[in-house]
């Protein structure tokens, strides 16, 4: 598998020569699946329902279970957060006219229950007053009546009230995808046609490469819409889908294009230039392809369902950016032929002989001085990576959003207002071997929990026997067989049949590291001969944490490994590879330690519009490796491919090194470019994983386009020189390595 062009007229070239054959039934088939697909593409965000981070199998997951299906305990909860400038909210009549408000919304038959917030208020917050509304309905069902939820709180005169909890923060996320998707279309494909248009110079060769992207966007989300009948997906799918559909659309339509325009002035008629154009920069856009999708497949090693989502999105989307590029935009261009040229916007004096002599004299440039230039470039980007040694990674719930989202705005004012200890605290599930209002079963329970409160970090324990007050075993199993008693433990949820539910405060917030150690501890305490299962809101979150931090080597071992076989055999080379897979990596740790400054720190998070959150959401680092790998590695294809080729023709390594980043210099830089600010569109959106992702994957893309495809590329090729192109003899080509030239 070599990706060298060749003049060789092989499968792809028959396969370009097809296209020109066939252009006309290609772009009627063509236009009628976009027609088709288009229906159902604008639909497809507004049925996905869940965020993707349930762990599912997870000991937090189970445990939620059992206490839906054991106790009662629902696993959908509405948080109603009501605010009365100069009204104490804690009074009788201020609470009356809240419960009155609501009558409607109790009447629903899904609303199990309605009650204030009983945890501790924190001091100086008494105008805020927060509801917690129980229903009797999961997560999708749940947010599907939302609407008809909201329509029915209305709040006192001279109050407000924000809506949140799950189903509130997931609609919002829905609205927000929806929102986002156009806004950064607004704002990238603008500035993209712009770049385009200074490339190529006529409008026409300009706009070929949008449809692509458009193109394979649309059909991604439509096909997806049929998928998400039958499987549960993540709602930040869209995003992605257009981030990644546009971005590596237009940057395959670019090099396809640019190739063409070269093509026809050196082929006989315009049907050898379209399938001289598959043959070399098509087949290019091929490997490419493959080099994207074994970085997105990397992501298939987390079990979540956000990460699958967004690996199922991204290799639709980048396969049909392939079969779209070398097909339709064949056929374009075999129907277009010389007219490609045509609407010229800028002259030629401006654009590519200028362009080509500045990479040159930029090659040769740095080769001089290549030693220096290593040790100072790859010094500041290791500088720039050294941010992540204090990385805190956390999951964002209703923190994706900006605080000018109702549900945000609500979290939180409901945890400004109240104790965040005990609205999210640690919860146990108990089953005990007889029934639990028996002795033996209350004497296992109690010195459990005695056990629990001995933990370092427990503030506090509450359970169905605290409840009670401090007596022997015996009188608490003669007290629980009380009726009335009984009656009222089954009703708040904490004790039936052979489950006991305990609730352990914490010393510290639920999101501090030192309640994760905590949740470990109490998973490791013996157990008295009880089965326990610890989840809650601080379990649910570790579990998540811990299954993408447990799964990070065997992602990094999986990409890095493959991307680097692919590339041996595809440049017959052992050290290219291993310096494609280094230079990534220093890019990436770069970017990656921006974001963590811009997000965990603040640093220029007002310029960006950004609301700093204290830490870097879990998922990032997976995200940002696994896409930018893949796209970094995209441009080392075409860099490394035309280098190889001018290699082969002479045999100097320092003039194919320049000849190389001579001719494709301006077309990585202008496709990086564009990459850039497709995905950079996304930081001025709402979602805040999206935000991150978008300066995330821009700054790593930025720098692996400049700085290390201009400046650390060339250096360390010189520095290598024919080492560069040793391969032992099993993996040569036919012909020997070309002999150094004196």
């Amino acid at each position: 598998m070599c990706v060298r062009e060749s003049a060789v007229k092989g499968k792809f070239w028959r396969w370009g020569y097809a296209m020109h054959r066939y252009r006309w039934l290609v772009l009627t088939l063509c236009v009628l699946l976009f027609l088709s697909f288009a229906l159902f593409a604008q639909k497809t965000p507004g049925i996905l329902k869940d965020n993707g981070f349930t762990p599912k199998g997870s000991e937090s997951d189970l445990g939620l279970i059992q206490l839906r299906d054991e106790l009662g305990v629902p696993l959908t909860t509405i948080n109603l957060v009501y605010t009365g400038d100069g009204l104490d909210m804690t009074k009788q009549e201020q609470q009356q006219a809240i419960m009155d408000s609501l009558s409607e919304l109790k009447k629903l038959p899904y609303v199990e229950n309605v009650n204030f917030v009983a945890a501790p208020r924190n001091e100086g917050h008494l105008n805020v007053q927060a509801v917690n509304v129980s229903l009797d309905l999961d997560t999708d069902p749940a947010l599907e009546k939302y609407p008809e939820l909201k329509e029915r709180v209305q709040p006192p005169a001279g109050m407000k009230v924000y809506v949140t909890g799950g189903p509130a923060i997931l609609h919002d996320m829905q609205e927000a995808s929806k929102h986002d998707i156009a806004k950064s279309e607004a704002i990238g494909l603008p500035i993209a046609l712009i770049v385009l248009l200074i490339v190529f110079g006529t409008l026409v060769a300009a706009l070929l490469p949008m449809i692509v992207g458009l193109m394979s966007v649309t059909l991604t989300l439509g096909i997806t819409y049929f998928i998400a009948q039958h499987q549960s997906l993540s709602n930040f799918l869209p995003n992605m889908v257009t981030m990644l559909g546009l971005a590596v659309g237009i940057d395959y339509a670019l090099f396809l294009v640019s190739r063409f325009r070269e093509e026809l002035k050196v082929q006989p008629n315009v049907a050898e230039a379209v399938a001289m154009t598959c043959q070399t920069a098509g087949k290019s856009i091929f490997f490419s392809g493959i080099a994207v999708l074994i970085g997105l497949l990397g992501m298939l090693f987390v079990d979540l369902t956000f990460f699958r989502s967004l690996c199922l999105g991204g290799i639709i989307v980048v396969s049909i950016s392939v079969v779209v590029a070398n097909t339709m935009l064949l056929a374009l261009l075999a129907v277009l032929g010389k007219r490609i040229n045509s609407l010229q916007v800028l002259p030629k004096r401006f654009r590519k002989q200028e362009s080509s002599r500045f990479w040159e004299k930029m090659a040769y440039g740095v080769m001089k001085h290549p030693v220096l230039l290593v040790i100072l470039v790859g010094g500041a980007l290791i500088y720039a990576m050294t941010p992540i040694g204090q990385m805190k990674l956390s999951v964002p719930n209703a923190e994706v959003l900006p605080p000018n989202y109702e549900s945000r705005y609500g979290s939180d004012l409901l945890k400004t207002a109240y104790d965040p200890r005990m609205t999210g605290p640690i919860q146990i599930v108990v089953h005990t071997g007889d029934d639990i209002w028996e002795e033996s079963a209350v004497r296992q329970v109690r010195a459990y929990g005695d056990k629990v409160k001995g933990v370092s970090g427990v503030k506090e324990v509450q359970s169905y026997l605290s409840s009670l007050g401090q007596h022997t075993d015996g009188e608490l199993a003669g007290m629980l067989k009380a009726p009335g008693v009984k009656k009222q433990i089954e009703g708040a949820k904490l004790a039936k049949g052979h489950t006991a539910l305990l609730v352990v405060v914490p010393e510290n917030d639920p999101d501090d590291p030192s309640t994760d150690d905590l949740v470990r501890k109490l998973r490791s305490l013996e157990r008295e001969g009880l089965d326990v299962a610890v989840t809650g809101g601080p379990a649910y979150r570790l579990d998540i944490i811990d299954r993408i931090q447990d799964e990070i080597p065997y992602v990094l071992t999986f990409v890095m490994g493959i991307t680097y076989f692919v590339l041996l055999i595809a440049f017959r080379s052992i050290l290219l590879p291993l310096k494609a897979v280094l230079m990534n990596m220093l890019s990436l740790g770069a970017s990656l330690g921006c974001v963590v400054l811009v997000f965990q720190h603040g640093y220029l998070a007002d310029l960006l519009h950004i609301t700093s959150i204290g830490y870097v959401s879990a998922t990032l680092p997976v995200i940002i490796f696994c896409v930018v790998f893949g796209i970094s590695m995209d441009y080392e294809v075409f860099l490394i491919s035309r280098i190889m080729e001018e290699y082969e023709a002479s045999g100097d390594n320092d003039k194919s090194t320049a000849e190389g980043l001579k001719k494709t210099g301006s077309l990585i830089t202008s496709a990086a470019f564009i990459l850039v600010v497709v995905v950079g569109s996304f930081i001025f959106t709402d979602i805040e994983i999206m935000k991150a992702l978008g300066l995330g994957l821009g700054l790593a893309v930025l720098i692996d386009a400049t700085i290390v495809r201009v400046m650390l590329v060339p250096a360390l090729m010189k520095l290598l020189g024919n080492a560069n192109w040793w391969a032992p003899k099993w993996l040569r080509v036919k012909s020997p390595i070309p002999a150094e030239k004196p």
